[in-house]
């Protein structure tokens, strides 16, 4: 299901918060968050502007909701404690495949995660927070798959993987054609003696 779809049956109240956040999304990933007023994500939702804050209290909660939604898909395959660590690495190229079809979603990241360098920015705890829990299973996972090999420490290794991912994503946005994001990812696994086992998207 995507974030657009809403599941049969689904009572009012929770196809409004739906399209509101549907909205917001939406309005994030084109101008960012601070060029949105609550009123602007009311009018794309074809609500009044009290019809929304009957959802959500401000703005801010909006944004809270919309990283939250997006979190709850991608926990699962990052967070799972059971997780190997090939298989975490394997996941993390499945989200970057996935991205390639959501590029609504990347623009949303890519905006946000740059407004959020400003530590007044609503977000700022959240992407600090992000980025320090994906080290924290990144790094023990490149200690196992790095265990007697040269090359850069699992801290480094982790630090370079998030920054190739973010800068890939910037770079897919400005000419989606002239980069696969996911062979660079797997490229750079592969300088590492890092094989991917997940299949190739057909």
């Amino acid at each position: 299901m995507t974030d657009t779809e809403s599941p049969r049956h689904e009572p009012k109240g929770e196809r409004t918060r739906r399209r509101i956040l549907d909205s917001a999304t939406e309005l994030f990933s084109r101008s960012g968050y601070r060029a949105v007023s609550l009123r602007d994500i009311a009018a794309h939702a074809g609500l009044t502007h009290s019809g929304v804050l009957h959802h959500f209290p401000n703005k801010e909660s909006t944004l809270i909701h919309v990283l939250s939604r997006r979190d709850e898909i991608d926990a699962p395959l990052v967070l799972d404690p059971d997780l190997g660590p090939a298989e975490l690495i394997d996941n993390l190229v499945r989200i970057v495949e996935r991205n390639t079809r959501t590029p609504w979603l990347v623009s949303l990241y890519v905006n946000l995660s740059a407004e959020a360098t400003d530590p007044a920015h609503p977000a700022h705890t959240y992407f600090y927070g992000r980025y320090r829990i994906l080290r924290e299973h990144l790094v023990p996972a490149f200690a196992a798959l790095l265990e007697d090999r040269a090359g850069p420490s699992p801290e480094l290794a982790a630090r370079q993987f998030i920054a190739l991912q973010d800068g890939l994503q910037v770079q897919w946005l400005l000419d989606p054609g002239a980069v696969d994001m996911r062979a660079a990812v797997v490229s750079f696994l592969r300088t590492l003696g890092i094989a991917v086992t997940l299949p190739p998207p057909t």
